[in-house]
């Protein structure tokens, strides 16, 4: 179904309706880590992104024509918006391919949840949302708990790293003008322009090498990547119609335990129990800024005397 954005204002903000959409994309992001890095033992980023993009248009131009409302609702209100959205993602999404395969889950994932820091910096000034003294502190606790997790010194350093890092700060400009985005077209019209500008960019910086066909045993992972690609960004974009970015993005904490299970479990990566202490500490920030959004939405909902 198509959804309408509206402008969100603090008596909307619905911050646990926004952490369900959150699940939903972090359980989404996980999939696609396990099938691009399977799809990856092949082809390029420039290539996983072709395929990724080009079978997701087609998935939401099949979903609109199926809504019967017609493909009106592409049309958008802030064009130029889109531009910037979509070139900092498809950034940001082959730094975070390309780390995949250079280092362990839990470490991108460590990295990459740099995102909520820019993020939190970044969101007064794009959006006008306010840096609360609660959100500097749920951010501040989401970071320490990364640095447990990631115990920086400890490890040898690689381009893995320095792409993961690239790859957050390209995420934290999406969820930005993803924000910008949403006060003004639907979450279809965010998906078509996403998928069909960012499968023009992969084609045409994979044409000078050549496109490989995927092998039969690396099919069900194209398809993996491609639907989850539109889905995590589905979840991604209706959880900020529910609540300010600034309350999102340190939800995204949750991939860390999520990815570093599905290191373990599939490819035997080391989980250690810093891990685990580094994830306690980031969920306690998370529900000290879901609740303090909560307590605030209810007050502004309450008449005034």
């Amino acid at each position: 179904m198509g959804v309408t954005a509206t402008t969100p204002a603090s008596v909307q903000s619905r911050p646990w309706v926004a952490l369900l959409w959150m699940t939903g994309s972090i359980l989404s992001f996980t999939a696609m880590a396990v099938a691009g890095r399977d799809m990856l033992a092949e082809m390029n980023t420039f290539e996983l992104m072709l395929y990724r993009s080009f079978i997701g248009f087609g998935i939401v131009c099949l979903v609109i024509q199926l809504q019967g409302l017609g493909f009106s609702q592409v049309l958008s209100h802030a064009p130029l918006l889109h531009v910037k959205r979509n070139l900092f993602h498809f950034f940001g999404q082959n730094m975070w391919f390309a780390a995949v395969t250079m280092i362990p889950l839990a470490q991108l994932v460590a990295l990459e949840m740099t995102n909520p820091i820019w993020v939190a910096v970044l969101a007064p000034f794009f959006l006008g949302e306010v840096l609360t003294r609660v959100r500097i502190i749920a951010a501040l606790l989401g970071f320490t708990g990364i640095l447990i997790v990631a115990q920086p010194g400890l490890e040898p350093v690689n381009l893995g790293h320095a792409a993961a890092l690239m790859a957050a700060i390209g995420f934290a400009m999406n969820t930005i003008y993803t924000k910008q985005i949403m006060q003004r077209d639907s979450v279809n019209c965010v998906l078509f322009w996403m998928t069909l500008s960012q499968g023009v960019m992969a084609l045409f910086l994979s044409l000078p090498g050549g496109i490989p066909w995927p092998a039969t045993e690396t099919v069900p992972s194209v398809i993996v990547v491609a639907a989850t690609g539109l889905s995590a960004h589905f979840c991604l974009t209706s959880a900020l119609r529910n609540a300010p970015a600034t309350i999102v993005a340190p939800m995204e904490f949750m991939r860390l335990p999520t990815m570093a299970t599905a290191g373990f479990l599939i490819y035997g990566e080391s989980i250690r129990v810093s891990v685990f202490v580094g994830a306690a500490l980031i969920a306690y920030g998370i529900l000290l800024n879901v609740n303090r959004e909560s307590r605030t939405a209810r007050a502004a909902r309450q008449p005034k005397k």
